[in-house]
């Protein structure tokens, strides 16, 4: 048996990670303040989720394994058994890295103060932290329910609606707080329905989807070493950039959209003019949540996946998968870009069009649907499903399959793509969409 020793630390990272992320939650406290304190905090406790994260995985490993918690790597030579349900451990770093975050979020400094009276009274922002910790509450329900799902091994047809059960805190505190349900109608069907149109429960059941979707989309495509931490990797990445676009700059500069084929530039500048947000200190609010939320997130995925690349050390498991997801869905519902964060999943979308003949029973859904690996070659092969008795006239109309010299069916591909590449090109390809050609269907800012 391989011996697979934990990938070694140098102790400089250490060393050299603390003072800064010590320094980024210290300096709000400094003179002079700076213009949004609590984003400094935000990536102090990044910078430590990070280190936290990076530590704690190899440390925990063999605690996993002699829980049984472990599996073997279908794709290597070696039946080493390797931790799996690992992702509990970035859940624990992460969602203890929002706690710990509050009072910085949410601290009377940061509060705005009005005369009652005579009397000076400090409004504290209860909407906003109703917001935040239903979210955290939806974060902590996924990392239950995905934990749940590595212990029982939950078939592909059950899990998939598990995720709208984590979805209801976020979906009630949303109705509570008297939340918006009117989208915006494209131009070529104005005429038809107006300007905006109130879709009422209909919206609620899309962002309960949205939720499903964001979350079961990055556990379908799984499967090789470091391809789910790199999927959430990735598009959060893509959500910050995006995010970035409106804050306040203390710059001035623009972006030529007209490269993206816009007719028109974002100009960035001032305190609340900051590109995309056109003055507005909602937006601008708004997209602050959405990076509190996702900068911790790359920290842990960037610890993990240090240790999940090949050959991994250690297994996400559905924790990680369902993690991640509902991350997503938090910061796309509470900050209200749901229709640019799936332009983030355009592989994920096209992996799960894919995959619907064998997610909805069409076609025989194995449990690993992962590349066939042959030791001979040490080159890895489309993996197959077979069919156990014959299919249906529908199941023949969307498949392409292998057939014998009888012309019966015997078997067919896994339906799944599996190429870190697609997801790189994918959130550039949404950069372009949602910049450059939504003026196409869209006019105004499109906030």
């Amino acid at each position: 048996m391989v011996e697979l020793s934990p990938r070694p630390l140098p102790a400089v990272l250490f060393l050299g990670l603390v003072p800064i992320g010590a320094w980024f939650i210290i300096r709000p406290l400094l003179d002079p303040v700076p213009l949004i304190p609590a984003l400094y905090t935000s990536l102090g406790f990044s910078i430590f989720s990070f280190l936290s994260t990076i530590y704690l995985v190899p440390s925990l490993g063999s605690t996993f394994v002699k829980a049984n918690f472990k599996g073997r790597d279908l794709l290597k030579t070696y039946a080493t058994p390797i931790p799996e349900s690992m992702g509990l451990v970035c859940a624990s770093v992460y969602i203890l890295a929002l706690l710990l975050f509050i009072p910085f979020a949410f601290s009377d400094s940061l509060a705005a103060a009005v005369t009652r009276e005579g009397i000076k009274v400090t409004e504290f922002p209860l909407h906003q932290l109703s917001v935040y910790l239903s979210s955290i509450l939806s974060l902590l329900i996924a990392t239950m329910l995905g934990f749940l799902d590595d212990v029982f091994d939950i078939r592909w047809r059950h899990k998939l609606p598990i995720p709208i059960i984590a979805s209801i805190p976020l979906l009630m505190v949303y109705f509570a707080e008297g939340g918006n349900t009117h989208v915006v109608v494209p131009l070529p069907f104005r005429r038809i329905f107006g300007n905006l149109v109130n879709l009422g429960p209909l919206y609620y059941l899309y962002m309960s989807m949205l939720s499903t979707f964001s979350t079961n989309s990055i556990n379908i495509l799984a499967g090789i070493n470091g391809s789910e931490v790199s999927q959430a990797i990735i598009i959060a990445v893509s959500v910050i950039i995006n995010d970035l676009l409106y804050l306040p700059w203390p710059m001035g500069f623009r972006l030529p959209l007209h490269l993206l084929g816009n007719n028109t530039e974002i100009e960035f500048g001032g305190v609340w003019s900051a590109g995309m947000a056109y003055g507005s200190k909602v937006l601008v609010e708004r997209h602050l949540l959405s990076l509190y939320f996702m900068l911790p997130l790359v920290a842990v995925c960037s610890g993990f996946i240090y240790h999940n690349w090949y050959p991994a050390r250690a297994f996400p498991g559905d924790t990680l998968c369902y993690l991640t997801g509902m991350a997503f869905a938090v910061v796309g519902i509470q900050a209200h870009f749901s229709k640019t964060l799936l332009l983030f999943f355009i592989p994920q979308v096209f992996n799960f069009l894919l995959s619907c003949p064998q997610l909805f029973g069409l076609v025989p859904c194995p449990r690993h649907r992962v590349p066939r690996f042959d030791s001979q070659t040490n080159l890895l092969h489309p993996s197959k499903a077979q069919f156990l008795r014959p299919p249906s006239q529908l199941t023949i109309l969307v498949l392409k399959t292998t057939t014998s010299t009888s012309g019966s069916i015997l078997e067919t591909t896994n339906l799944t793509i599996l190429n870190f590449y697609y997801s790189v090109a994918g959130s550039l390809f949404a950069f372009v969409v949602r910049y450059g050609l939504a003026g196409l269907v869209y006019d105004g800012d499109r906030r």
